[in-house]
C-alpha cells in the first residue's frame, strides 16, 4: 500500500494531524518527544465513483464508496519529531528518519501560528518564524540521505569509474532501501550540478546537493500549514506559498472534533466537507458546542479544515497519480465473484494499458493480449495510457 509521511519538529500538530486523518488513538501533549516510535495508521484518498455516472450500485473490495465517492485507502506514519542533528542521531533523529524510508511523499507539518521554537517548545504566537522550519527539515532529510550514499564512496566511486559501471544502477542499487530506484536517480543526475563521469572526485558538498535532487524526486514535500484557526498564521500561510511548495492551510484539532463526533453519531460530516450538520444537539456540552461553533467559522473562512484536502493532493498533484478500476466483465462492471466495480488502484499518470496490468497481478501483464475500455467498450492495445476512473477489462492468454 502506497505510503505518506509525516514530518515536522515537535509538538506542531503532527500526530493531532494522524488522528484526525486516521481515527487513531496516538497519544497528544504539549510537549516534544510525545511520539517515540513511529504510529502507523490508515487513511483515506477521495475520488469521485464511477458508479453514479455508470448507473450502478458498487460494493467495494478494496476502498469504501460513501455518496458516490471512493475512499481509497493509503498508509500513513507519523514520526518521532524532527530536531537539528537529527542525521547525526540527535533527539530521535536516527528513529525518525529510518521510518520514512518507504515513504513516497513526505506531508510537512508546519506550526503556522509560529507559536512551537526550533526545538519544539511552546512559545507566544507569531515569536518563531515557520518558514526556517522549511529549510531545516529538508536539511536533515538530505544529510542522512548523504550518509547512506557516503558510506564507502571513495572505494565505490573509483570502482565504478574505471570499471565503466553504470552508475544510475549502481547507486539506485545503493540507495534501494529508501524505495528510490533507477527513474529517481537519473533525473537526479539531470538536475544536480555534478560531475557524472568522474564520481571519485565528489566533495561532500557535490554529494548533498545530489541527494537533494534524488530526495525531491523520490520524496516530495509538501505543506500543511497548521493551526491555521491562529490569527497569526494568515499571514505566514501566504510568506510559505510564496517560496513555491503546495500550502494548505490546516486545523487538524477541529477535523479531529468532527470525526470523533461524526463517529459517535453526533454530527454529520463528510471527510473534507465544508460543513457539518448537528444531529443530536442534546447530546453537546456547553463546551463541546463552542468547539463546534469555532469549527464552523473556520470552515466558513478556508474552506475545510485542511486535513483531507492535504492527503488528496498529496496524492493527487504531488505524485500525480489516478484511480483506475479494473473489471472481469465490462458489461456488468463485476470481477470474477460478482462485485460490481470492486477494486481501485492509485497508478501514475501516463500509465499504459499494460502496465496496468502488471500492477494488478503479474501474470496479467505477462499474458496481456489486451485491454477494454468498459465506458466505449473499445479495445486498447498495451501501450494506450489510461486516464484518471477509467473502468478497464484486461484480456489476457489464458493458461498463463
Amino acid at each position: 500500500m502506497l505510503e505518506l509521511g509525516l514530518v515536522g519538529k515537535p509538538n506542531t500538530g503532527k500526530t493531532t494531524f494522524f488522528n484526525a486523518a486516521t481515527l487513531a488513538n496516538a497519544p497528544v501533549a504539549g510537549y516534544p518527544f510525545t511520539t517515540i516510535d513511529a504510529n502507523v495508521g490508515v487513511t483515506y484518498v477521495r475520488s469521485p465513483c464511477p458508479c453514479r455516472e455508470l448507473k450502478a450500485t458498487c460494493n467495494p473490495q478494496n476502498s469504501k464508496c460513501i455518496d458516490g465517492i471512493r475512499y481509497v485507502p493509503v498508509r500513513m506514519i507519523d514520526v518521532a519529531g524532527l530536531v537539528e542533528g537529527a542525521h547525526m542521531g540527535l533527539g530521535l533523529g536516527n528513529r525518525f528518519l529510518d521510518n520514512l524510508r518507504m515513504a513516497a511523499a513526505l506531508i510537512h507539518i508546519i506550526d503556522a501560528a509560529g507559536s512551537t521554537d526550533a526545538a519544539g517548545k511552546p512559545c507566544p504566537p507569531s515569536t518563531h518564524d515557520p518558514v526556517d522550519d522549511i529549510d531545516f527539515l529538508e536539511v536533515e532529510i538530505a544529510a542522512w540521505m548523504r550518509g547512506l550514499l557516503a558510506k564507502d564512496w571513495p572505494k565505490f566511486a573509483r570502482r565504478a569509474k574505471y570499471e565503466e559501471l553504470d552508475l544510475v544502477k549502481e547507486i539506485a542499487r545503493r540507495l534501494s532501501g529508501l524505495g528510490i530506484n533507477e527513474g529517481h536517480v537519473a533525473q537526479a543526475f539531470r538536475k544536480a550540478d555534478v560531475d557524472r563521469s568522474n564520481p571519485d572526485r565528489w566533495t561532500d558538498d557535490d554529494l548533498l546537493r545530489f541527494v537533494a535532487e534524488v530526495r525531491k524526486v523520490s520524496k516530495p514535500i509538501m505543506i500543511a500549514a497548521n493551526k491555521a484557526d491562529v490569527p497569526a498564521a494568515e499571514p505566514n500561510i501566504e510568506r510559505l506559498r510564496r517560496r513555491g511548495y503546495l500550502v494548505v492551510p490546516t486545523c487538524s484539532e477541529a477535523e479531529l472534533i468532527l470525526r470523533r463526533a461524526s463517529e459517535k453519531g453526533i454530527v454529520r460530516y463528510d471527510p473534507g466537507g465544508g460543513d457539518f450538520e448537528v444531529l443530536r444537539p442534546d447530546a453537546l456540552t456547553e463546551q463541546q458546542a463552542r468547539a463546534l461553533e469555532m469549527t464552523r467559522k473556520l470552515l466558513k473562512k478556508w474552506g475545510s479544515t485542511g486535513v483531507q484536502q492535504a492527503v488528496d493532493r498529496a496524492i493527487y498533484e504531488l505524485l500525480n497519480l489516478i484511480v483506475v478500476y479494473p473489471v472481469d466483465d465490462e458489461h456488468k462492471l463485476t470481477d470474477k465473484k460478482g462485485n460490481v466495480l470492486p477494486d481501485a488502484f492509485l497508478v501514475p499518470k501516463g500509465t499504459a494499458a499494460r502496465e496496468f496490468a502488471y500492477t494488478v497481478h503479474t501474470e496479467l501483464g505477462e499474458s496481456f493480449i489486451h485491454a477494454i475500455d468498459a465506458r466505449t467498450k473499445r479495445r486498447l492495445g498495451e501501450e494506450h495510457v489510461l486516464s484518471d476512473r477509467d473502468v478497464i477489462r484486461i484480456v489476457a492468454a489464458k493458461g498463463r
